[in-house]
């Protein structure tokens, strides 16, 4: 049940980010932002966003995948292991290494500790880091208002 009253035949999400409309436009410019302008690999950024989705519980997140122009499409194989990040066979160590921070930064995000913070710097540039911070930032934002609010059911992106 949407906690937002939706007008029947309405975009949920058009509508909710309608009300207000300036910070509609940017939180859409930003979700577009984090999926077309980001220097990560694919299957990195995948393994991010669906640990994200997997974490706040988001329909609409969980059933989107991202596709780019200039990349081969991220196999179903790689959406089964998200979840088992730790022991799943299939991810390169930086895939592993982009679930684990997604979930450290959604459920425990005080406690990414020095011995992290080596591994994280060893296989990411500072670039990437901030990258995949605001990518996931954005993620855990917006997929939880999505959820909150009962908007998670479709999308336009």
């Amino acid at each position: 049940m949407a906690t937002i009253d939706v007008p029947e035949g309405e975009d949920p999400q058009a509508f909710v980010y309608g009300r207000s409309p300036q910070l509609g436009a940017a939180a859409r410019a930003f979700a577009m932002a984090t999926l077309r302008h980001t220097s990560l690999p694919l299957r990195e950024l995948e393994a991010a966003r669906y640990r994200v989705a997997q974490i706040n519980d988001c329909r609409l997140c969980l059933g989107y995948r991202t596709r780019r122009d200039d990349t081969e499409p991220v196999g179903e194989d790689l959406y089964a292991a998200v979840g088992e990040w730790r022991t799943a066979s299939g991810l390169t160590a930086r895939e592993r290494l982009a679930a684990e921070y997604a979930e450290r930064y959604a459920v425990d995000h005080q406690n990414l500790d020095t011995a992290f913070w080596v591994r994280m710097r060893a296989a990411y540039t500072d670039d990437e880091i901030v990258e995949l911070s605001l990518c996931v930032a954005e993620w855990l934002g917006i997929g939880r208002l999505n959820r909150v609010l009962g908007i998670d059911g479709s999308c336009e992106l």
